[in-house]
């Protein structure tokens, strides 16, 4: 048994299968996730697991070397606003519609409880070298 980590089953191996360049999304309940990229639910009740500890959880187990979100988010829903830009190198905010349509082509999704509006990030997988 794991003693420390991501616990969940099906998500504490999806780390090992990215490489260099892969998309991982983190996003709300809402966010429409259509057929294609492997997704691992986390919803359990609205807004747990929430958006923020499972983020940061993720970002304990990934090399990032970019990350994207909803400009929305900074206005929508200041409360949760609270991407680490420290962990998140080349954060970019743009319109709510670009993460959506980068969602298909995502190597992984994550969807997690958060029930707050444009509470999403989608990260591209770096290198640890």
């Amino acid at each position: 048994m794991k003693r420390s980590g991501i616990l969940n089953r099906h998500l504490a191996g999806a780390p090992a299968e990215l490489g260099h360049g892969d998309e991982v999304l983190v996003c709300d309940a809402g966010m429409p996730i259509p057929p294609g990229p492997r997704v691992v639910d986390l919803a359990f009740l609205a807004g747990v697991p929430p958006f923020a500890e499972v983020l940061d959880g993720l970002l304990d187990e990934l090399v990032v070397e970019g990350a994207t979100a909803a400009e929305e988010v900074r206005t929508a829903a200041p409360g949760t606003d609270r991407l680490p830009a420290g962990r998140l190198p080349g954060l970019e905010h743009v319109g709510h519609e670009e993460p959506e349509a980068r969602t298909a082509g995502a190597r992984l999704v994550v969807r997690t409880g958060e029930a707050t509006q444009y509470a999403n990030v989608s990260l591209r997988c770096g290198v640890f070298f």
